[in-house]
């Protein structure tokens, strides 16, 4: 599969699960796997969640 961001190949694991984060090698983007039916995968973008700062 490739990144939908720079059309990198993606490493994704066999054994990857639905809501596991996967990270692109070449441009860093961060995607969740949304859907897994056997080899066919559906990647979402990665919510990205800010620091906390107990406000």
């Amino acid at each position: 599969m490739n990144c939908p961001e720079c059309d990198a190949k993606l490493n994704i694991p066999e054994d990857a699960a639905v809501g596991e984060i996967v990270s692109c090698a070449d441009c860093g983007a961060d995607y969740e796997i949304s859907k897994k039916e056997g080899s066919n995968i559906e990647l979402k973008e990665a919510e990205s969640v800010g620091e906390d700062w107990g406000e």
